[in-house]
Parts: structure tokens; C-alpha cells; sequence
């Protein structure tokens, strides 16, 4: 998607915001013993009083409203009968239409007591997204974003899932320019244009570089090889004046 005034920017900072609100208010139910259906039901019904719709419902078909994946999961997990345990590491994606418009966050939550290690993780996944964040600005190269982002990973020991990119989100929940490597590309010779919009969303890892299937369903996938992964996500705006988020702060 590409702003074409006022009006689309507007349902683009109220879906943002929506999808933001969603993503802050599970994080906030999360606690030991909550099933990852149950804090789907929390995201369902603040969507639902919004008057927006699910995207990976919409788009895809999936059986869930929200995306939430839990230790070895990586991406895509299905809400259901998991029970959320202290230690784990729980990653929520909420992406959601209203009035034509889409945006996508998501961001990774440690379930307290965990390891400093697994403190530094999280923290470093944002450091992560933020690292790309910096590079959005129009007639940037779209390069920059994975190149500042492999940079931040391989100075401070992490690796990066290559097969899960960044996309174009707007008018659907993905759409052009396609594809957006949040590592370094060397084949990347695009240009961010004024008015842009597409997310930001490293999978920040401390070994896995691949996301694969699970064997059991058509739609969670796995770290390969295991290893814990975060991923914090933004939708943004490319603006002469550098990034316009419109998903809120992780």
C-alpha cells in the first residue's frame, strides 16, 4: 500500500492502533495457567468490539484470531488447549482488517521467572527491530533494513530466521512489495517510496536459522534447528521524515 492522502492514513493509525491495543492487552493477560485459547478469546473480543476482523482469518483461513507460538514455535502457533507455564517464551502476532485497511504487529513475552539470558533475548529482539526501524525513510534503499539488522545480530552472538521476511501490508495483509529480508541481501535493489507502508519483523534467535513445518498442522512452524527466537513486529510508513509507526511501542 502506498498513502494516497489523508483519509488512508487515517484508517491506517486506527487499525494500527487497534491491533496495538490488542497485542499490549494479551501480553497483559498472560500468565501462568492461561491457555493460548483462552488469551486468543481476550484478543476475539476486543477485536470484535472495534469492528475489526482477524487478517489470518480473513486472508487465510486460520483457526485462530491470533497467532500465538510458544518456545520451540516460532511463527503461525494455533490457539487452543496449551497451557501457558511460568519460564515459557510466548510470542503473540495480531494482524486485523477495518474498513479495507490492515496492519500487523506482534512482539515476545517471557513468562516470568526466566534466565538473564532469555531477558537479554527479548530485549535484543526489540533493540533488533529498532535497528531496522532506523533505516525507513523515502528513497532509502529497502536493503539497509536487513543489512542493520544482521549487523545487530552478529555483533552481539544471535542468528536470524531467514525464510520468515518482512511484506507490504495495507490493502491486504500482504501485498507489495512482497517480500522484505530482515537480513543482509545483497540482491536487493529497491527503493522505499514516499508513502510506503510494510512492516518490520526480525526473528531474532539465539541458534535457529530456518522456521520449518511441524508435521502436525498445515500452519505452526518450528525452529530449526531449536533453538529460542523472538520476533517483534511494526507496521511503518515511509516518510521523508524517516518511519511513521503505526503500531504503537513494544
Amino acid at each position: 500500500m502506498t498513502i494516497g492522502g489523508p483519509d488512508d492514513l487515517d484508517k491506517l493509525k486506527d487499525i494500527g492502533r487497534i491491533v496495538a491495543r490488542v497485542r499490549d492487552a494479551m501480553a497483559a493477560a498472560l500468565v501462568p495457567g492461561i491457555t493460548t485459547g483462552e488469551l486468543d478469546e481476550t484478543g476475539q473480543k476486543l477485536l470484535e468490539a472495534e469492528g475489526a476482523r482477524s487478517a489470518p482469518q480473513l486472508a487465510y483461513g486460520f483457526p485462530g484470531v491470533t497467532c500465538i507460538s510458544v518456545n520451540e514455535e516460532v511463527a503461525h502457533g494455533i490457539p487452543g488447549d496449551r497451557v501457558i507455564a511460568a519460564g515459557d517464551l510466548v510470542n503473540i502476532d495480531v494482524s486485523a482488517e477495518k474498513n479495507g485497511v490492515f496492519a500487523d504487529t506482534g512482539a515476545s513475552y517471557a513468562v516470568p521467572p526466566v534466565s538473564r539470558r532469555v531477558e537479554r533475548l527479548c530485549r535484543d529482539g526489540r533493540r533488533a527491530l529498532w535497528a531496522g526501524l532506523r533505516q525507513v525513510g523515502a528513497g532509502r534503499p529497502l536493503a539497509d533494513i536487513g543489512t542493520a539488522i544482521g549487523r545487530f545480530a552478529d555483533r552481539n552472538g544471535y542468528t536470524l530466521v531467514r525464510n520468515l521476511a518482512s511484506h507490504g501490508v495495507g490493502h491486504a495483509i500482504h501485498e507489495e512489495p512482497g517480500e522484505i529480508a530482515t537480513w543482509p541481501n545483497p540482491r536487493e535493489r529497491r527503493r522505499m517510496h514516499e508513502g510506503l507502508v510494510f512492516t518490520i519483523e526480525p526473528f531474532l534467535s539465539l541458534g535457529a536459522r530456518w522456521a520449518i513445518e511441524n508435521g502436525r498442522d498445515d500452519w505452526t512452524l518450528l525452529s530449526e534447528p531449536r533453538a529460542l527466537t523472538v520476533q517483534y513486529e511494526h507496521t511503518v510508513v515511509a516518510t521523508r521524515n524517516g518511519p511513521l509507526v503505526v503500531t504503537g511501542a513494544n
